[in-house]
């Protein structure tokens, strides 16, 4: 291949204008020396300078470099900055959205992109020399996290990968996976923030206005970093988790509290810590946060900012019709904007967050309220970053934050040659103690682990591409098996360390082993049975059981006593109070019997209840005299069964070897390793051979529906290759029993809708149908696709296999109504879907109607798919894909 020119290392130094730190130099180093890098550093430490330098060495070879990002809004944003650095005319863009210039030598795209064009076997892969795949932990996402497993293995083995992300504590393990699969990798980790980040805790003192702005960590005698011992002491005093304030009646309440939002932010500007990311986790509570620093009259811009906010503004949204602006309530959105407060969340539509981004990144907004997907590689450093909480709800259930989300989080705090220190500061909260908050602060990040699983479209591709030793070669390939295949080694090292033991504790044992274990169960045995005798718990049992006038036998006492009462110990348990035939009035626990006592008879004791009376006395002795008493010959035949065993024991030959206790010990060593073996062994079997197991099982279900025969695709099995979607298999099945035919524009993109939308929040696990259908056939033909589901799941259970996701018809009515021309108020009239969510939702069906363009069997039902598409992409849509 053709080599770039010896000074473009010098010439690319030359032009950053500073110089480098030694984890770029290192990196640079090993992309000259042909090999793949992984780049694990805190965000906003330079570590997008590595891809940029592979970029560069491409252009210089006439070669090509591929850009990959997690979502489309990245790809959007890296496409502007590369066209900005390397003109429009040697950059392109291919998302579900855009395609420009796909041919060009430096593309930006998603992930999924990528590995779309790797089964296609794309011509657009030739002569690619780099591929950047930037937020690489992404990996462990359980649902997009394969992709990145498939284009690690896959892509041509000449190309060199750039893998980029801030929160990898294993980068050593997941560089040397990726070099067992592609050659030379180098690790590189850069541990130390461009700027110092400064952790702080702020905490609230109900009925006053006082905040408490502590440093999270502070110095020991040794200087060595602590928890602050006055933040521990703030938080766990006598009235701050539960006391009850003087005068109140209800629960116990803390008398600390959780700062509003707009005492948060009053603090953070006049401690000239802003501007700030307030990151809160929930899209009306980050919509709430601005209106509630309007409402309390805070204004954080002056006059020229708030001109130049609202240029950004009109230039980003120009694309949207006024109507559609009404819906999106744009004069709201652009007071809190122009007062230096603003809202970044899903719900938004492209455009707005957009401008969000570019006004707080000119540092004209001073506070954006939050959810995490801001933290995820937009270009929006800041001075300070505040948690409200530390647990978010992810669809299913909250979660406490990993310290890589946290870490990921607070990496947008200190903008690089602008401050000198940057601020994490976390809201005190009633559900987490300090200490808790302290540990998080203090662990950087979390190792990645494998979300990799075999889907029915990449066993296809599989089937379509590779011989069956081809594929379950590449299966062994991937992190999740290199994973297990790490943990195989080691259980192999724990089973040959067990084995040797073994192996030594029974040539101690000695040669008769069996005869060794048959002697120890019978001491075992005896053990046990003079310790039920006289075991104190089980006499303490037995002697609670009793009750008054219960008959006793004893070997003392006169043979027999008559239970009057219990009468509880200070130390615990109780004793009964008891009648001898002798009239003596007794107190007997556990010391004073053998075994556990027992119930023989019963009398009625005298009336009235007098223990202390001589009648008494002699009317209840009188009785247990007369009682009929039933014999029970548990006891004697425990005493027999023990007779006989103590004299096996005694009569044992192996009772008199000097060593016996050594032999038994190793006896028991024996048994206890024996278990850790063959326990060991399972594990071993089950880790080997996981991915192996469930990939036939994927094939098994693929064989019985008709998609694969004989290792080879079918028709259906060939259109199932070409559908890349979560619901894969159950599209391909829709389209050959023909559900998707015959239908209008509209219908149609409504019955596809269900195939991609999936409703936020714990309803989406059982999804229900919309309030009212847009038609009978959207109706018939989802329901219809929903038989199709269940009889996969179905089988899906049988195999052994995760099943697929139910389809949801919740998105119906609104791309049926968009599809067929209606305007964006009238769509969103029921205020249930945000402006943001729609968009998303569209274009998530827009991408799979293209695809049904592509793969239907049915000529005019591909017409109608693209026809549909090409009507669901107008207005707000287009105006949310056009990139930056």
């Amino acid at each position: 291949m053709p080599r770039p020119p010896d000074t473009l290392r010098a010439t690319f130094e030359a032009g950053r204008g500073f110089p480098l730190d030694p984890f770029q130099v290192q990196a640079l180093d090993a992309l000259d020396a042909g090999e793949s890098v992984l780049v694990a550093a805190p965000t906003g430490s330079g570590k997008t300078l590595v891809a940029e330098y592979a970029i560069a060495r491409a252009l210089a070879a006439g070669e090509k470099a591929f850009y990959t990002t997690p979502l489309k809004a990245l790809s959007n944003q890296k496409f502007g900055d590369l066209a900005r650095v390397h003109g429009k005319a040697n950059v392109g863009l291919l998302t579900g959205d855009n395609s420009i210039h796909g041919e060009a030598p430096v593309v930006v795209m998603t992930t999924e992109v990528l590995r779309n064009m790797i089964y296609a076997a794309s011509p657009t892969l030739e002569g690619l020399r780099y591929v950047v795949l930037d937020e690489v932990h992404y990996l462990q996402d359980r649902y997009r996290g394969p992709v990145w497993e498939e284009v690690i293995v896959h892509l041509p083995h000449d190309v060199s990968l750039v893998c980029l992300s801030a929160t990898v504590s294993n980068a050593e393990e997941v560089a040397s996976w990726i070099g067992t699969v592609r050659g030379a990798t180098t690790a590189v980790i850069e541990e130390t923030r461009p700027v110092t980040l400064e952790n702080r805790y702020l905490v609230g003192e109900r009925g006053s206005d006082l905040l408490h702005l502590l440093p999270t960590f502070a110095p020991d005698d040794d200087g060595e970093l602590r928890p602050n011992p006055d933040a521990a002491r703030l938080d766990t005093r006598p009235d701050s988790r539960g006391a009850r304030d003087p005068g109140w009646r209800g629960r116990p309440r803390s008398r600390l509290r959780t700062p509003s939002r707009v005492e948060t932010v009053e603090l953070l500007a006049d401690e000239d810590m802003l501007p700030a990311i307030a990151f809160v986790f929930s899209r009306n509570g980050c919509d709430q946060s601005v209106q509630q620093c309007l409402a309390a009259g805070l204004r954080l811009t002056e006059a020229h900012e708030r001109q130049a906010i609202r240029e950004i503004a009109e230039v980003r949204t120009a694309s949207l019709a006024d109507a559609d602006l009404d819906v999106l309530r744009y004069d709201e959105w652009l007071a809190g904007l122009e007062a230096g407060f603003a809202a970044h969340h899903a719900g938004m539509v492209p455009p707005m967050k957009e401008a969000v981004e570019e006004a707080f990144a000119a540092g004209l907004v001073k506070v954006v309220f939050a959810t995490e997907t801001l933290a995820l590689g937009i270009n929006m450093p800041a001075r300070s970053v505040v948690i409200e909480k530390l647990s978010k709800f992810t669809g299913e259930r909250h979660e406490f934050l990993t310290p890589g989300e946290y870490t990921q989080l607070t990496g947008r705090a200190g903008r690089r040659g602008i401050d000198e220190r940057g601020y994490a500061v976390v809201c005190w909260s009633p559900f987490v103690p300090f200490d808790q908050v302290a540990s998080l602060a203090s662990r950087r990040t979390d190792a990645i682990r494998s979300s990799f699983r075999p889907t029915y479209n990449m066993a296809a591709n599989l089937v379509r591409r590779y011989t069956e030793f081809e594929a379950h070669h590449l299966l062994n390939l991937s992190f999740a098996q290199f994973h297990a295949d790490r943990d195989v080694v080691a259980l192999e090292r724990q089973l040959e360390r067990n084995r040797t033991m073994l192996a030594r504790q029974r040539e101690f044992a000695g040669a008769d082993l069996d005869e060794l274990l048959r002697y120890r169960k019978l001491r075992t045995d005896v053990e046990s049975l003079r310790r039920d005798r006289g075991g104190s718990r089980r006499v303490q049992e037995a002697i609670e059981e009793l009750k008054p006038g219960d008959v006793v036998p004893m070997r003392r006492k006169g043979g027999r006593i008559l239970v009057l009462s219990h009468e509880h110990r200070r130390g615990g348990g109780s004793r009964i109070v008891a009648l001898t035939p002798s009239r003596d009035v007794v107190r007997l626990g556990p010391d004073d019997f053998d075994g556990p006592p027992h119930r023989a008879g019963s009398v009625e004791l005298p009336q009235p209840f007098a223990p202390r009376n001589p009648n008494f006395r002699r009317q209840a002795a009188d009785r247990l005299r007369k009682a009929r008493v039933q014999e029970d010959g548990r006891p004697r035949r425990e005493e027999r069964r023990l007779a006989d065993l103590e004299r096996q024991l005694a009569e044992h030959p192996l009772n008199d070897d000097p060593a016996i206790e050594q032999k038994l010990r190793a006896a028991a060593g024996v048994e206890r390793l024996q278990k850790d073996v063959d326990r060991t062994e399972r594990r071993v079997r089950g880790r080997s051979d996981s991915l192996a197991r469930q990939f036939d099982r994927v094939l098994r279900v693929l064989e019985s529906w008709g998609y694969v025969n004989d290792w080879a695709l079918t028709e259906s099995g060939e259109r199932l290759a070409r559908l890349y979607t979560e619901t894969d298999l159950m599209l391909a099945e829709a389209l050959r029993e023909g559900v998707l035919d015959g239908l209008r524009a509209p219908e149609l993109a409504a019955v596809v809708s269900c195939f991609t939308y999936e409703r936020r929040g714990p309803d989406g696990q059982h999804p229900m149908p919309p309030r009212k259908w847009p038609s009978k056939v959207v109706a018939t033909r989802s329901r219809a696709i929903e038989r199709i589901a269940n009889d996969l799941r179905a089988n899906e259970d049988d195999a052994g296999l995760p099943e697929t996701r139910l389809p949801d018809p919740g998105f119906t009515p609104y791309i049926h109504d968009w599809a067929s021309g209606d305007a964006l108020a009238d769509v969103l009239d029921d205020d249930e879907m945000t402006g943001g969510d729609f968009v998303r939702h569209v274009k998530q069906c827009v991408d799979l109607l293209r695809q049904v363009g592509d793969v239907a069997p049915d000529p005019i039902t591909r017409e109608k798919a693209r026809e549909a598409a090409d009507a669901c992409h107008r207005g707000v849509v287009v105006a949310s894909s056009v990139a930056s």
